[in-house]
């Protein structure tokens, strides 16, 4: 072969390689493409959240299909179904209506409140009582709740502080270990309170700019809030109060909006409170279990937070005296015994109490051998919530020093909701509806509060909660200045 011709030969293979490469590149380049096209997508709060919100439903409804047949086991009392709420729900769909709170049949209760027991016995009506099919949907709503908390959570740390951390906290929501386990794993309303509970931290951030009828529609889902858990009525008015003092610093219509917020609460509530007068023949407006809750926690017995010796669901004596003295009066038995042992005992009380404090907010409550074998994940589950704990503190203090006004719902949280459960019984699965307030404070604490990622035109286009509009404000008579004005207390 000639010099030409090796000459000629070796650059046909240099161009074949070189078409070679170019061939590559530009498919590394289509790729580089689609990749930057998908991002630039999820840059609008519609696209990112929906990407998030199906993110998060489908990790929990893995957990799901993993431990449905858990639910849905064929035991004596089926207990995985709910506890009191999943025997309560029993009666409903047996026709019984709303009774007999623990496994044997025995008459009208308000141990639970009602909206998760109606939910789960239109779930046992429609696909089987204690059937695996019920299981799987019970659970696969619990993770669309759960999922769909992506939403308020979003927007409200969005207003609040600003879009990255928004989007931060979303998507540790989204794969947050106890938002997945509570709403997945276990039949109760933790992931339907939680989604309610911080919908109402989002509304209430503009309930002051709002009309009247905004003020209606927020008490509406503040009713059905505290019908799915009473336990937030220690929050949800403090929040109010504060927006209140807003619209009436500025002589705005502060009592009618407050009217009919009250209104739409009690419309709400009434049906309720008369149902349980009339067949309880007591005022139990939501529900009278607390002094049995009181009882379990402050009698002696500090085996565990919440003994299960104290309770008829697991104490086959207690639930004979239950079954004996029926509902109201085996629960004024318990307020009677709780009240003697805690004025004889300060002391114990106090220690006690201080101790559910701790549990609270580190998952602590005994490290002795006895307990652990029974509670084998409560060590990492220490050091986890300590983690926890740190940022969401760290959290709170900076977000209080960038602006107190905006925290301020969310420290009203942290300090109101736990005090029930410093006087009765504490662990985590009682803090599930305000998780996500103490998630957004830990990602405040982990991260910089600057925003380093301005909201893009597309964003602003695709707001699902829109500013205020002058017009608004002149049904309101009250000034968009002066609202916007009103110094923060």
């Amino acid at each position: 072969m000639t010099d030409a011709s090796r000459t000629r030969g070796g650059s046909a293979v240099l161009a074949a390689v070189a078409e070679e490469d170019g061939d590559t590149s530009r498919a590394r380049g289509g790729s580089s493409s689609f990749l930057r096209r998908f991002l630039a997508k999820l840059q609008s709060p519609t696209q990112y959240l929906s990407a998030t919100i199906l993110l998060a439903l489908a990790l929990r409804l893995i957990i799901v299909a993993l431990v449905f047949r858990d639910v849905s086991a064929p035991t004596f009392d089926h207990n995985e179904f709910g506890w009191e709420m999943g025997w309560t729900a029993r009666s409903i769909a047996l026709g019984r209506g709303f009774s007999s709170p623990f496994l044997p049949i025995t008459g009208p209760t308000a141990l639970v409140p009602p909206v998760y027991p109606y939910l789960l016995a239109g779930v046992f009506k429609l696909f089987g009582l204690y059937s695996a099919a019920s299981a799987v949907v019970i659970l696969s709503l619990n993770s669309l709740f759960s999922a769909l908390t992506c939403i308020p959570i979003f927007f409200s740390l969005r207003h609040a502080l600003n879009n990255r951390l928004a989007r931060i906290a979303t998507f540790a929501w989204a794969i947050y270990p106890f938002s997945i386990y509570f709403a997945a794993d276990r039949v109760w309303d933790y992931a339907l309170t939680a989604l309610l509970f911080t919908t109402c931290i989002w509304a209430v951030q503009r309930l002051h700019l709002r009309g009247p009828w905004a003020w209606f529609g927020f008490g509406v889902l503040v009713g059905v809030t505290v019908l799915s858990n009473p336990s937030v009525l220690s929050v949800v008015p403090f929040l109010v109060l504060f927006h209140i003092h807003k619209v009436w610093r500025v002589g705005g219509p502060w009592l009618r909006n407050t009217s009919l917020m009250v209104l739409a609460c009690a419309a709400l509530w009434a049906p309720w409170g008369i149902r349980n007068h009339r067949v309880l023949h007591v005022n139990t407006p939501f529900r009278d279990g607390f002094w049995l809750e009181f009882y379990a926690g402050n009698h002696g017995d500090t085996s565990d937070s919440n003994p299960p010796a104290s309770h008829p669901a697991s104490n086959p004596a207690e639930m004979r005296k239950y079954q004996s003295a029926g509902e109201v009066a085996y629960i004024e038995h318990k307020r009677v015994l709780a009240l003697s042992f805690v004025s004889r005992h300060p002391l114990f009380f106090v220690t006690t109490s201080v101790r559910r404090v701790i549990r609270f907010w580190t998952g602590y409550w005994s490290f002795s051998r006895a307990y652990l074998t029974l509670q084998p994940l409560d060590i990492p589950n220490f050091f986890f919530c300590i983690f926890l704990t740190t940022y969401m503190l760290r959290g709170l203090w900076r977000w209080w020093r960038n602006d107190p006004a905006s925290a301020l719902p969310y420290l009203l949280t942290l300090v109101l909701f736990p005090i029930p459960y410093y006087f009765t019984h504490s662990s985590m699965d009682y803090r599930q509806p305000i998780e996500s307030v103490i998630l957004a404070l830990v990602v405040v604490g982990l991260f910089d509060l600057r925003d380093e990622s301005p909201t893009s035109p597309l964003e602003e286009e695709d707001l699902l909660l829109q500013d205020i509009t002058a017009e608004d404000l002149e049904e309101e008579a009250v000034p968009v200045a002066a609202v916007a004005l009103v110094p923060c207390d």
